[in-house]
């Protein structure tokens, strides 16, 4: 069997009992993913995702140190 390309795509995940590929659903909405718009349904949730971006909805929170710049 020839090693897969890392490049190239492997074949489509199977739905429950192999009826054809598994629906991604939009992280924001829960309805189903389309294609001009992946991973989202359409603009207006990819428009909402990009909006918390940029207000930091999505920060990461870490712990802050106690000598963030290095200095004394």
């Amino acid at each position: 069997m020839p090693a897969k390309s890392p490049g190239k795509p492997g074949p489509a995940k199977k739905g429950p009992k192999g009826r054809g590929p598994v629906k991604k659903k939009c992280p924001i909405c829960g309805k189903p993913a389309t294609e001009a718009s992946h991973p989202f349904c359409s603009e207006r949730c990819r428009d909402v995702d990009l909006n918390r971006w940029l207000s930091g909805s999505y920060a990461i929170p870490g712990s802050k140190d106690e000598d963030e710049d290095g200095g004394e």
